[in-house]
């Protein structure tokens, strides 16, 4: 067991690191303008994928960018350097944009794929520490991720540097999101498994009832009581209230029934536009089935009433429906 000035020993060395790491990133925002624009332009232009390539600790950096700029929008591709002269660097096409990562710019190995690039007519991006490195010079585009020192004691072992690289490319992929338009939809039919992309299959037209024999659906002039008892009837806890034109104005639920008894010494000379309420929470049926979940979590309610954009009324989506579709 470490003592308790050992644990405390360590505890300082750790914060250093986080303070160090913070301060390495913090002090990209000011290294990016004209080429940020100029990395995004030229990516939403090229036809083809985006190749981020890195030997080591960067190359391992550069899976993770890589596999960022894919989940939001941007089909990239991880090619390990070493591997580029033994046949993989075919991978490569014109089309294509190459992201080449490497603290020093004169990574042996990274650097050999430059007469490639260079022959393709490939757009060069660079993230590196050193511009006038063999790297840096032969960049169309470059980032510089350069630390004052690692946050290693020894200032050897890559840690602020590969932190720094991957903020950028953070930065990069999101600025590109952006720039897509790329939607939450979209972001989740790209992560169709685990709790990203759960019920992703389903909108709210899918899942919420809509059969009109089903529909607690009851009128302004409608008595309070006569309501109760169709909430009773149709058993989801709610109705949805309408006037004349059939447009949705209101809903009455269990919650709302409960504080009206008490409320009310006699409940049976009300009518539902006198109870009812009025600033109701609703969505449309092409909404994702995760946004109603949202909403129902937000304010603790079990169900919305779903209606269109004249406030039709067009069914309603409970929280079994979506208990049911694996949604919640």
């Amino acid at each position: 067991m470490l003592n308790i000035a050992q644990t405390s020993e360590l505890v300082e060395l750790a914060k250093r690191v986080f303070k160090i790491e913070a301060d390495s990133v913090l002090k990209l925002q000011d290294r990016i303008g004209d080429n940020l624009s100029e990395a995004v332009n030229t990516i939403i232009k090229a036809k083809g994928r985006v190749i981020v390539t890195g030997m080591g600790k960067s190359g391992h950096i550069g899976r993770k960018i890589a596999a960022t700029l894919t989940s939001t929008g941007t089909p990239s591709y991880f090619l390990h350097p070493a591997e580029s002269t033994h046949g993989d660097s075919g991978i490569i096409t014109r089309e294509d944009v190459v992201i080449a990562i490497s603290n020093s710019g004169e990574t042996h190995e990274l650097l050999n794929l430059l007469p490639l690039i260079k022959r393709f007519g490939v757009p060069l991006i660079a993230f590196s520490g050193k511009k006038d490195s063999t790297l840096g010079k032969s960049s169309d585009i470059f980032f510089d991720v350069s630390v004052e020192r690692e946050a290693c004691p020894l200032n050897k072992a890559p840690t602020a540097s590969t932190t720094a690289t991957l903020a950028m490319g953070d930065a990069l992929a999101i600025c590109l999101l952006k720039q897509r338009g790329f939607s939450e939809e979209d972001f989740l039919l790209f992560h169709p498994s685990g709790s990203l992309g759960k019920g992703i299959l389903y909108k709210v037209e899918d899942l919420m009832l809509s059969d009109k024999e089903t529909l607690p659906v009851a009128h302004e002039n409608d008595t309070f009581l006569e309501t109760v008892d169709l909430i009773s009837k149709k058993k989801l806890g709610m109705a949805i209230i309408v006037n004349d034109d059939n447009k949705l104005t209101g809903i009455l639920t269990d919650g709302d029934i409960r504080r009206i008894l008490l409320r009310y010494p006699d409940v049976s000379v009300l009518r539902n536009e006198q109870v009812m309420t009025r600033n109701l929470k609703t969505i449309s049926k092409d909404s994702l089935a995760v946004k109603a979940l949202a909403i129902m979590e937000k304010h603790s309610i079990t169900s919305l009433a779903v209606c269109s954009e004249d406030m039709m009324p067009q069914g309603i989506i409970h929280i079994h429906n979506l208990l049911r579709a694996g949604v919640a």
